[in-house]
Formats: structure tokens, sequence, C-alpha cells
């Protein structure tokens, strides 16, 4: 593969919904180009695309892929992802590193909530989008349906650019709007007339292009007014002007299964798609936070952003990155501005599915992967120590889900850490908690598919066996009224012996989420100071675990005002032990009280949904604190919701929404659970002591 400047490169992620077929079509771009010698099978993990063992096993893209193309003097760097909303993290990695996208759609099934999440995506994204309509070889495909589906959606800046021709109820070719020919399946590279029966319908959409062509430029509207017809320059001129702003999105249509509309997709994407050269700047940091632009050109310092990591049991770590500026040589020294490190660039490669390619450089907008960083991760930024700079970190979506993961055998609870460890470099949507209180190791990730696919690799590649279970509600407990006890401890067993006497009050602080607050009021040395310390620590010990549950207390404050001591026998480990016997007497009678973790929660959904979710927040014991539409048109429902039932709202919510909802939830506060859940969580805690 020869090397490609900025102006030759088009990055294009290529996204939809999960099943629209967008492996395929990139598999079929791959086979149409002879860049491959067969057709895989996503299934059996033989495709260029989705070739990892995963992959195979479910039959869908879990990551994101690379497959470079190079087509009439261009290089196409494709940037496959998945469409299952539990990779969604994959699908913005695709997005940050496209400069394009293409948005691929089923003709049978459709725009689902995955079509809408990249039409989303690429909007916020501010990267032109085109759409193309796949599976037009399917018995129950339905076109027209299709069409109006994404125009109602998507406003009337999607315009139809390719229109199927139907022969006793079968697609066997299609038209090109633009060109006004038609390309029959049969007789794939032979343009012929357009069909009679459909010459109205071109007309009339190539009238709506026109028109829309038309509004790109001052120029072509008063031609376009005069009545004169654009020649072909001119198009050429309005459609690049009206893609790169947004006014249109083109809409193609073929079968990636038949090969069908390969070479035109290819073509409108070198045609009408920006490269990275055209940007002309990118904004990045300089080392006192200030925005700066760096041209997109070979002439400017290098830079380059890593924007995926693959831990290689045989090569070592991979760092995928994308050159922002300038030039990457191989064999060269870069510095990481986030890591304030030297790194030494050996080997660089261009990806293509699981190949590796070795190049001498990377140009500007191109795409490709260096071996053994030492130090460098994903969202880091390599560049010259002369103009140091760093790209805004990759924002992925926030895992909500949690298991708790136990080893099978104790031999693998070190295996597991550095398993988990390696995968969370590979994979940013993936959080993994070793929760000291409850002493549990929780994994928390995007969906239910994504959790089995981290267990999957722990045991396929790690050779770790876990077991899960859902991870306990830290509860807590409180005080609401006031008690006071004597904690008398006395040992005698031959010799000196140990004496602590303390008496104690306990009563509600001043803050109800806070540590125990200790105060002393002791008169006439009745207990020497030597002995307030530990007394105090034993106090803190015991609140470690509450008089009903045994959860950690919470909002007390704790009084020493009196007690005794032994000259000889008084030790700190005895007052110690009667400050523990002082709160075990006191405590149950300070009317104990349980507190619940509530969480805000923030749902981000379609308006259509927002009676089902406010009335799940209710059976929920939720409370909505507010609901306004964001830039989307969506509605963001806020609610405070006790966290224990969130446990599983991950999938619940997406089967509510169809998969269009999202959400995120944090620690709000503490507050006191009702009788009958109170009472079912004291009960569970016992019966576990």
């Amino acid at each position: 593969m020869k090397d490609y400047r900025a102006n030759e490169v088009r990055n294009v992620v290529v996204m939809g919904h999960s099943g629209a077929g967008k492996s395929a079509l990139i598999e079929s771009v791959l086979y149409y180009n002879k860049q491959i010698d067969r057709f895989g099978k996503a299934t059996d993990g033989t495709t260029a695309v989705d070739f990892d063992v995963e992959e195979g096993k479910r039959g869908i893209s879990v990551y994101c892929h690379l497959s470079p193309v190079e087509w009439k003097s261009c290089k196409i760097n494709f940037i496959d992802t998945p469409g299952y909303r539990d990779y969604e993290g994959e699908e913005d990695t695709g997005v940050v590193m496209g400069d394009n996208a293409l948005i691929v759609v089923s003709a049978k099934d459709g725009v689902e909530a995955g079509t809408e999440r990249a039409w989303k995506k690429a909007s916020h994204a501010g990267i032109p989008s085109i759409f193309f309509i796949n599976k037009l070889d399917d018995e129950n495909a339905d076109f027209s349906k299709v069409i109006e589906e994404l125009r109602e959606k998507f406003g009337k800046s999607v315009f139809l650019f390719e229109l199927p021709i139907i022969e006793d109820r079968k697609v066997v070719g299609s038209v090109n709007i633009l060109r006004r020919k038609a390309w029959y399946y049969d007789k794939p590279n032979e343009p012929q007339e357009v069909p009679a029966a459909i010459e109205g319908k071109v007309e009339d959409y190539y009238a709506e292009i026109a028109e829309a062509i038309a509004m790109t430029d001052d120029d072509l509207m008063e031609k376009f007014f005069s009545g004169e017809q654009f020649d072909e320059h001119e198009i050429a001129k309005g459609l690049r002007i009206g893609v790169r702003n947004g006014d249109i999105h083109p809409v193609y249509c073929g079968s990636a299964a038949k090969q069908t509309g390969i070479s035109r997709l290819l073509d409108l994407i070198t045609e009408f798609f920006p490269s990275y050269a055209e940007k002309g700047r990118v904004q990045a940091l300089n080392t006192k936070g200030q925005t700066i632009d760096m041209e997109t050109n070979e002439d400017e310092a290098l830079s380059a952003f890593v924007f995926k990591t693959i831990v290689d049991p045989f090569v070592g770590k991979i760092s995928y990155l994308k050159v922002m500026s300038g030039v990457l040589n191989s064999d060269s020294q870069v510095y990481n501005s986030k890591k304030d490190v030297t790194e030494k660039v050996g080997q660089i490669y261009v990806i293509n599915g699981k190949y590796q390619i070795g190049v001498g450089k990377l140009f500007t907008g191109d795409i490709g992967a260096v071996v053994k960083l030492q130090s460098t991760d994903t969202n880091d930024t390599l560049c010259t120590r002369s103009r140091v700079v760093r790209y805004p970190d990759i924002q992925y979506p926030a895992p909500m889900l949690g298991y708790a993961v136990r080893p099978k055998t104790k031999a693998d609870e070190d295996k597991m850490s550095v398993a988990i460890r390696n995968m969370m470099q590979e994979d940013k949507t993936l959080r993994f908690v070793n929760n000291d209180e409850t002493h549990e190791q929780v994994i928390y990730g995007v969906g239910d598919q994504h959790i089995d696919l981290v267990l999957s690799k722990l045991k396929a590649k790690y050779k770790v066996d876990v077991e899960t279970f859902t991870p306990t509600i830290q509860y807590r407990e409180t005080i609401r009224g006031k008690a006071e006890a004597q904690g008398r401890y006395k040992k005698q067993n031959g010799g000196a012996g140990q004496y602590g006497d303390v008496w104690v009050r306990f009563e509600p602080s001043g803050n109800p989420d806070g540590e125990m607050e200790f105060a002393e009021e002791v008169v006439g040395g009745a207990v020497p100071k030597q002995f307030f310390p530990p007394t105090e620590a034993g106090l803190r010990e015991c609140m470690k675990k509450g008089p009903l549950a045994g959860f950690k207390v919470v909002g007390v404050k704790a009084t020493l005002y009196d007690g005794s001591y032994h000259p000889v026998d008084s030790k700190e480990v005895a007052f110690k032990e009667a400050a523990r016997l002082a709160y075990n007497a006191a405590m149950p009678k300070a009317k104990p009280v349980l507190l619940e973790p509530i969480g805000r929660v923030v749902v981000t959904a379609p308006e259509e949904y927002t009676g089902t979710i406010m009335g799940d927040f209710t059976k929920r014991r939720g409370l909505i604190v507010d609901m306004s539409p964001n830039e989307d048109g969506d509605q963001v429902i806020q609610a405070d919701v006790p966290m224990a039932e969130m446990m599983t709202y991950a999938n619940e919510l997406r089967a509510m929404t169809q998969g269009r909802g999202s959400y995120v939830a944090e620690f709000s506060r503490y507050q006191a659970a009702p009788k009958e859940i109170a009472d079912k969580v004291i009960e569970e805690a016992k019966a576990k002591q």
C-alpha cells in the first residue's frame, strides 16, 4: 500500500443498527476491490472485518475495526463499529476518528434505534453523513417505506440518489438519479436507459437534488431560478458544499451480499466526502490548557492521537492512532504530552482487519498502529517536545450495570486482577471496583451483553473462570434518639489484670451522613486523659457494624462523660473493650434506623417513552425531580431513586425504550428506609451472619 497524504485520505466511520449489514458492506467493498478472495461469514469468524473469536461466537461486531481501501487514487479508511448498544464505546471511538459517516440501514427493518443513535452521534460530531440502504435483495425489503422513515426522522436534508428497479416484486437493479442511468444486477458494469415506468419519479427526485444544490451557492441559485440546467461540474460543486455543511445527506442503496451499488458508493465517498486536509485545522490544548489550532497538513508539527489499545499476548501492547498533523516516522522518538515521557516509535503498521502491514511513515490524517509503546494508553497524545499539544479525551458511556465477581479457584485471584487490568486498557467502558467495605470485587459494564463479553474473554483468553453475584448494597445505620450506658470491662487471671470503665452518651450529630463525632465531658479525672484515645478508637471500631443489620453507622455523636480506672490494672485495651460494651448496651435503645442509599438518576429518551419511564420510577419508589427537553428533542428526566431498585436498570430501560434510552446515576444521599424495606434487609443480613 502506497503512502497517502492528507488530501487523499477519507476516514469513514460506518454506523447503524446491529444487523443492518455494516461489516458485510465493508466485506463486500474489500471483495469487490479484490483485497480479499472470499466472502466470509460473521457467524464462523471468517470475515476480514469481524475476525475476533468473540465476534464469531455472537455473529455481530463487538469492536471497531479498520479496513483501508484504495479507490481511484484515494485511500478510504473504513472504521467499522458495532451497532449494539452495549458496545457503544467502540462506536464513540469510531466517531471521533472518522471525518465522515456512512450510516447503513436495512431495507427490511428500516430506521431502528441504532440508526437514530448513529445520526445523533454524527450530527453532534459535526461530520458529513450519507445513508446506504442495504439488503435490497431481501424478499421482505420495503425501500419506499425506509425512505419515508428516513425523511420523517431526519428531515428534508435527506435526498434519494439511487432508486431501485423492481420487477415482479424483486429488485433487479437501480437507477443513479444524478447520472440518470440504470444499472441491472445481471449486467453491473453496463449503464442503461432509465425504465419508462419510473422515469417520472427519477426526474422528480433529480429536481429535488437540483434545488438543494442551488441553495448551496449564490451563482448556482441564480442559474437554477433562471431555468438553466446544471452541468456536471456545477452539480459536483454544489454537492460537495451541501454534503460538507450538512444540507444534503445522500441516500444510496444496494446489497452487500450481491455486490450491488458498491462502486457507485465508493465514487460518492471519494468525490463528495471531504478529505482530512480539507478540515484546514483541528483544535488542541497547549501546556497552559489554552485552545490552539493545528493545521491539517504534513508541514505542521507532528501530533497523533491514540484512540484504541489492544493487549496482545504475543505482540504486546498495540496502540492505534490517527496522525492529526505532520508526519509520524518509524524509528523516531515522540513525546507523550499526557504522561510526560518520551516514547520510541519502532515499526509503524497500517491495520487491515486482523492483518498488520508495515509502513515507513504515516502522513497527516492517516490511521495506523505502533507496537510496544511503554507508557502510552488510549486518549494519549504523541507530539514533539518543540510543540507540545494534547487532544481532548474520547467521552465514553458510563458503565452502570455491576456484577460482583469471584474466581472459582484461589489460584485464579491474581490472574483475574491482571486480566481485568489488561481489559480495562482495551475497553474504557469497563470499570472495576475493589470494595473495601463489602470486600467484593465488582465489574461494571454498559449492559448484560457487555458483561457477558468480559466474562467470556476472562475464560477464553486468560483462562480465568469466575462466579458472579449481585453486589451488596451499602446501607447505613444511624440513630434518632438519645441513650447512654456503662461499659465496664474487668479481667483477672492471676497477676496484673485488665480494668476499664466508661459511661458514654450516644445521640444524633449535626451531620447525618458524617463519621462519628467524639466528645468528652469527664470531670475530676474519673477517666485519665491517656484513656480517651483508646475509648474513641474502640467506639470507632464499633461504628463499622450497626446494631440492626451490621452496616456502618453514621451521624452519631458519642460523648464520654464518666467512668473509673484502676491505677495498676487499667490499660488501653481494657478501655477499648469497655467502649464496645457501652456501645452494645446503648445503641439498641437510641432508636436505630436503617438508611438506604439514594441515587440521582438522569434518563435521556425520546418523548414517547416518558410516561412509561416515569411510571416505572414510581414502582421503584423514585421521586421525579425535573424533566426538560435537550437539543435533540429527547426528554431528560431526573429522579431520585433508591439504588437498591436500580441494580438491573440498564437492561430494563433498554427494553422499555426499544434501545433508545440511556441513563447515568450517581450517589446522592442516604435517607431512612421504609419499615417494610428495612425489615427485609435486616432479616436477610441476620440470615447471613
